[in-house]
C-alpha cells in the first residue's frame, strides 16, 4: 500500500512539473513574438530612413508575428504607417494581409 501511495505521489509531482504539450507550444510562440526585437527598425519606421541589415534580419525573424503586432493597439500605428511599408519593401518582406 505504501509503495502505491509513493508511486502516485511521484506521478503527481512529475505531472505538475512538465507543461502540457499545448501549453509548451503556446509558450514558444509567445517567446518568439517579441516586439522588442524590432527595435533596430524604430529609426527607419519613425524617420523614414533606410533600414539597417540588422533591422531586416529581425523583421524576417518576426515576420510570422506582424499580424499579431498590427492587431495590438500599442504597435498598430507603427505596423500600419507608410514608413513601415517602405521598410518592409526595402527588406524584401511582403506587407502582412491580416
Amino acid at each position: 500500500m505504501k509503495i502505491m501511495v509513493l508511486t502516485l505521489m511521484v506521478f503527481v509531482i512529475l505531472l505538475t512539473s512538465f507543461p502540457a504539450p499545448n501549453e509548451a507550444a503556446d509558450t514558444n510562440v509567445e517567446a518568439a513574438c517579441d516586439p522588442k526585437q524590432l527595435q533596430p527598425c524604430l529609426a527607419a519606421i519613425t524617420g523614414g530612413g533606410q533600414p539597417s541589415g540588422d533591422c531586416c534580419a529581425k523583421l524576417k525573424e518576426q515576420q510570422p508575428c506582424l499580424c499579431g503586432f498590427a492587431k495590438n493597439p500599442a504597435f498598430a500605428q507603427y505596423i500600419s504607417s507608410p514608413n513601415s511599408r517602405k521598410v518592409l519593401t526595402a527588406c524584401g518582406i511582403p506587407y502582412p494581409s491580416c
